[in-house]
This record gives C-alpha cells, sequence and structure tokens, in this order.
C-alpha cells in the first residue's frame, strides 16, 4: 500500500507521453534506464534500475529527480521536488537581480555649446558612464551650421579626450566614433565590463558619495 505522502508522486508523472514544462525530469517523466542514485541524505546508492530509483524514493514519500541528464548513467537524486524548484528559482532570481541591465543615456550637444553648459553635461556624461550605462552624444546641426561640421568635430573630439584624461579612461570605452547621421553627429561611448574594471567601478562609486 502507497503511503498518502507518495500519492502525490503519480500526479505529477507523464500523461498520454505529453513533455513536462519542468526543467528537471521527475519519477515517471525519467526515460533512461538505468540510472545512478544518491538518496535523500546524500549518500551514493549507486547504479539502479529506474523502476528500483523510484520504489527508493517511494519508501521515503520524496521524487525521484533527474539532476544531471547528460551524465553516463543520468544522477537522480531523491529530494521533495517541490523544494528543489524552489530553491532553484529562488537562486535564478537572485542572479537575475545581480546582473546590470545597459541603458543608453542620450545627451545632446551643440557645435557653440558655451563652457558652463559643456561642463554640467560632462557631469552627466561622468555620472552615466560611473554608474555602468552607455551615453550616447548627439551633436545637432541646424541650418547653415551644417556648412560648419569641424566645429561640432571639435566638440566631440574634447568630449573624448576628456573621458580618456580623466579617471573615466579605465571604465568607459568607444563604441562608436563621431558618425554623421541624417544633421545629426553621433559618438557613443559604452562601459567596460570587465571584472576588474567593475570593482574599479564600486570604488569610484563609493569615493563620489564620501
Amino acid at each position: 500500500m502507497i503511503k498518502q505522502g507518495v500519492r502525490s508522486i503519480a500526479k505529477r508523472t507523464f500523461k498520454n507521453n505529453q513533455l513536462s514544462e519542468d526543467v528537471h525530469n521527475i519519477n515517471d517523466q525519467i526515460t533512461t534506464d538505468p540510472i545512478r542514485v544518491i538518496d535523500n541524505e546524500g549518500n551514493m546508492l549507486g547504479i539502479l534500475s529506474l523502476k528500483e530509483g523510484i520504489e527508493k524514493a517511494e519508501e521515503v514519500g520524496l521524487d525521484l529527480v533527474e539532476v544531471s541528464p547528460n551524465a553516463k548513467p543520468p544522477v537522480c537524486k531523491i529530494i521533495e521536488y517541490g523544494k528543489f524548484k524552489y530553491a532553484a528559482q529562488k537562486k535564478a532570481a537572485e542572479a537575475r537581480k545581480k546582473q546590470k541591465t545597459v541603458e543608453v543615456k542620450e545627451i545632446k550637444f551643440r557645435p557653440n555649446i558655451d563652457t558652463n553648459d559643456y561642463e554640467i553635461k560632462m557631469r552627466s556624461v561622468r555620472k552615466f558612464i560611473g554608474g555602468g550605462d552607455k551615453v550616447k552624444i548627439t551633436m545637432r546641426f541646424r541650418g547653415r551650421e551644417m556648412t560648419h561640421q569641424d566645429i561640432g568635430v571639435k566638440v566631440l573630439r574634447r568630449i573624448r579626450e576628456d573621458c580618456i584624461r580623466e579617471d573615466l579612461d579605465t571604465l568607459v570605452k568607444i563604441e562608436q566614433f563621431p558618425k554623421l547621421e541624417g544633421r545629426q553627429m553621433v559618438q557613443i561611448f559604452a562601459p567596460n565590463l570587465s571584472d576588474k574594471v567593475d570593482s574599479a567601478r564600486q570604488d569610484k562609486a563609493i569615493s563620489d558619495k564620501k
């Protein structure tokens, strides 16, 4: 007689050989035979038939979960699948939180920009790059300014040189050099995402807060 706690196992098996939506095969979803089994206390039970593995899981009211399907033979653990799945989802959620979503911040400049306005916009450039975002510098030409693009190019070169001259040179890389797109010229800076640079970025953020 199957215990009450094991009855849920039968409810989670394949029906009509349909594919499971779960990442891991469990119980009757497992198709490989034989398998290597680890019990619920972490002890290696060795290579067993699939039938024996499921029976071992039923004896303790737990699930047989295929954790390493590509191993030869596949490795299965006797565990409570609900808790196992929850722990895996929680771990994945924590990993997603740690991932930095790189945004593109656009800052617009004019060829005849004055010194004060230039410094204000450069502070934004430093802030965005320090935060790990891309910065799209847009130089907009109006009317007859199109005939004097060299003035805009000088401003873009000044921005690039300021980034390289300051401590931003370790945090940023040039993704796109000045490129004319219609009536505007675009230059893109991207964050350097190496581990070493990420550490430097964090140190800079802490320093800026002091």
